[in-house]
């Protein structure tokens, strides 16, 4: 049996009766408290026959195996991914029955073509994204179908639209979780229209659930409540213009109210702004402050944050003529916040928790709990707190999945001190309206954004050659700490990327020939696109946290080339402005053109087989690993037992 834990954790054992060889499977799920959430026995995808699939009952996707559903001519799979699992799901053309999912893992479900009734897809911590089909043919498709999403889970309708969901129904259950709603760039309306049926949103709490709206007409400056029939909520959400952007009906969970009426996006206070929308620029601002309980240093002695007032005097610390400066507070912000386990720990939102004694003696004087991107002052300058963690005297605090944090700000961003740790008061990068002031005195602050390289007290500092001593130096005082956790230690690395494609239909080919930095594909004829699949591994994991950059990266690709009966055709659309999915933005530096794919990245190739057998496309790879073997601090835990 293998157990796979999600970081919500939900628990899914899985065991393979007849060995490994074998594809079937015993599954059972568990919630963190114990219930049962799912018991399967013989999982297996019955016989193939000429793209028919007999007797299949299901599969079991664990790694980034990917798994095509076929005609199936015998009964409905259940088809489960275990947390940790990348691969992806294709429906084959034609399938006719409805499927029941259970998301543990970061899938896609591909290969969408036409409507199936009474589907189920069940995302029990982890993330399903669509994908594999684009725009208006796809309006509708779940009608009569239905997503519940739970324990942290995220459901993202991605190039499919929101349309897709037209008709079905979306459940919010325990634990919470994320629906993410792309507009195509077009309005979204999941209320009745025509011959479609609204999208049911059930059990729906603000409080633990998230909306989330993706490439929609433009900014959202203001939104309206109306009741609906029964006890549903009729959201419509406006740009500045007064236009729809979106509108959707939910049915709220018991207990939660949401009062009608109109309101604006740009207050931070929760009764003109209930829903606690906020958008800027497609940039989703990270707060960076103290939790509650952290005392500050005043010239009365330490005070606890919460207890902070504007025009109370605390104690600053001039690096440059190396004294203390007493300054008045002209701000206080306070929010709440509750942690995303169904992301990577580090942007979970969990808090930081630095032991007492971890930096030097009586440094820290108590254990000091900060969100990640808030600084410490070492040598004169700047560091995140997150690319010093290293799992033992300085970690993300997981029992703490909710809490109240708060800004302190001076008339100029300083140097303050807190759990008597050199650290900084509040820095206004754009993320002011986040906050409600604390307190019972008004201050008003109108000094326009500010920015690090202009504003700062020291410069804000993420070069590897800087924090990585410094990391280094807090893990040797291990023993110092008085902390029986162990340091956080690298997993299996590797730098073969198990770099394959996938075609539109769900068909994998490996590379019929590698030499040098040349992989080389033989494509089927009528071939569209590809994805371009491969190992993925974020250098602040496999590296250390020192190093600031989280992004997920593939393959980094240069020349592409498909050589067809009549001609070698160059495909760019990986260096365009508009790349397609899977591809990150910029070039990497430093070395010859090339781009990163995310590990999952689409090659468009138009109409360029439709006249012939067969063509061979052949990538440039300039870069690629290392990259984990076995996942570690990410979404998912993997443990073996007997």
């Amino acid at each position: 049996m293998t157990k796979y834990t999600t970081a919500s954790g939900v628990v899914y054992n899985i065991t393979q009766p007849y060995g490994s060889a074998i594809s079937d499977w015993d599954v059972t799920i568990t919630a963190p408290d114990g219930t049962s959430i799912y018991t399967g026995t013989d999982l297996n995808p019955g016989i193939d026959l000429v793209l028919l699939q007999l007797a299949a009952s299901g599969y079991v996707l664990t790694g980034t195996d990917n798994y095509t559903t076929l005609i199936s001519a015998a009964s409905a799979q259940t088809i489960v991914t275990a947390p940790g699992s990348t691969g992806s799901i294709i429906i084959g053309v034609g399938a006719a029955e409805a499927n029941t999912y259970y998301i543990g893992g970061d899938n896609t479900i591909s290969g969408l073509v036409s409507a199936i009734a009474g589907t189920t897809i069940n995302v029990v911590g982890g993330t399903a994204t669509l994908s594999g089909n684009t725009g208006g043919s796809l309006v509708g498709l779940l009608t009569g179908s239905t997503v519940n999403i739970e324990y942290g889970g995220t459901f993202n309708t991605g190039a499919a639209l929101a349309s897709v969901l037209e008709g079905g129904t979306v459940n919010f259950g325990t634990g919470g979780g994320t629906l993410i709603l792309n507009g195509g760039g077009t309005a979204i309306s999941l209320l009745a229209s025509g011959t479609l049926s609204a999208t049911t949103i059930n059990n729906y709490d603000p409080s633990q659930d998230t909306i989330e709206l993706q490439d929609t007409t433009g900014a959202v400056a203001s939104y309206t409540i109306t009741d609906g029939s029964s006890s549903s909520k009729v959201i419509t959400l406006l740009n500045d213009s007064g236009e729809t952007v979106a509108e959707y009906a939910v049915n709220l969970a018991d207990g939660v109210t949401l009062p009608s009426g109109d309101y604006s996006t740009s207050s931070t206070d929760a009764a003109s702004n209930p829903l606690q929308i906020t958008y800027s620029d497609d940039n989703t601002y990270i707060t960076a402050c103290f939790l509650t309980g952290t005392l500050i240093r005043t010239p009365d002695g330490d005070i606890a944050v919460e207890d902070i007032k504007i025009g109370d005097q605390i104690v600053t610390w001039d690096w440059k003529n190396n004294q203390d400066i007493t300054r008045p507070v002209v701000w206080v912000g306070k929010a709440e916040t509750i942690a995303r386990p169904n992301l990577p720990v580090d942007e979970a939102g969990y808090p930081v928790r630095v032991l007492k004694n971890a930096v030097a003696d009586g440094v820290p004087s108590r254990d000091m709990l900060i969100t990640p991107e808030h600084c410490l002052f070492f040598e004169n300058k700047f560091i995140p707190v997150r690319m010093l963690v290293n799992g033992a005297s300085v970690f993300y605090d997981t029992s703490v999945p909710s809490y109240t944090y708060y800004h302190v700000e001076t008339e100029q961003h300083a140097v303050i001190i807190a759990d008597g740790m050199l650290t900084e008061s509040y820095l206004d990068t754009g993320n002011r309206r986040a906050f409600r002031q604390a307190g019972n005195v008004a201050g008003l602050r109108s000094n326009g954004m500010q920015n690090w390289a202009e504003h700062a007290d020291a410069p804000l500092c993420v070069d590897r050659a800087f924090v990585e001593p410094l990391f280094r130096a807090l893990k040797a005082r291990h023993d110092h700490a008085n902390t029986n956790r162990p340091y956080v230690e690298h997993a299996v690395l590797t730098d073969d990327p198990d770099l394959h494609l996938v075609t539109e239909t769900g068909v994998q080919i490996r590379p019929v020939r590698h030499t040098g930095q040349t992989y080389s594909f033989m494509l089927p004829p009528a071939t569209r696109s590809v994805r371009i699949v491969s190992r993925a591994s974020r250098p602040a994991d496999v590296i250390g946290p020192f190093v600031d950059d989280r992004r997920h990266l593939g393959v980094a690709v240069g020349a592409i080339s498909c050589l067809t009966a009549k001609k070698m055709h160059a495909l760019t659309a990986h260096f365009q402005e508009n790349k397609p999915a899977g591809w990150h933005r910029e070039a990497e530096a430093g070395t010859p053109e090339c781009v990163w794919t995310n590990g999952n990245a689409v090659l468009p190739l138009g109409d360029l087989l439709a006249n012939d057998a067969m063509a061979l496309l052949s990538l440039t790879i300039h870069a690629a690993g290392p990259y984990r073997v076995e996942p570690a601090e990410q979404t998912a835990t993997l443990e073996q037992s007997a």
